[in-house]
């Protein structure tokens, strides 16, 4: 391979490497070695080098908005976190009313 697919296809390996939740080694051989030889049968065609560019920022862009997601979910859904009753008087104080009070079983 070329040294332009040869870097392509190492920040392709790196990238699969940060996204996935397997660890490497337990991770099935079989795909890899059908991955490297796609790469080695296809590293001429400029189409193939346009999809693989795609790949890579398909994957990054996938792993980033999972790893943003908690954080996005905290920002702009403060509820996220809350019990179901808090929650519900959260969202009652928001619309400016309060939940009545519910007596306990030692108030009976």
């Amino acid at each position: 391979m070329t040294s332009k697919y040869a870097r392509l296809y190492r920040r392709l390996v790196r990238e699969v490497d940060k996204s996935s939740v397997v660890p490497r080694a337990d991770r099935n051989k079989v795909i890899s070695t059908h991955f490297r030889s796609l790469f080695h049968r296809n590293h001429q065609s400029n189409m193939f080098q346009y999809d693989m560019e795609n790949i890579l920022t398909f994957i990054g862009s996938q792993r980033e908005y999972k790893a943003r997601d908690t954080t996005l979910l905290e920002r702009y859904n403060p509820l996220v976190d809350l019990t179901s009753e808090e929650r519900i008087e959260a969202t009652a104080r928001r619309v400016g009313l309060n939940m009545p009070v519910t007596p306990s079983e030692s108030d009976k």
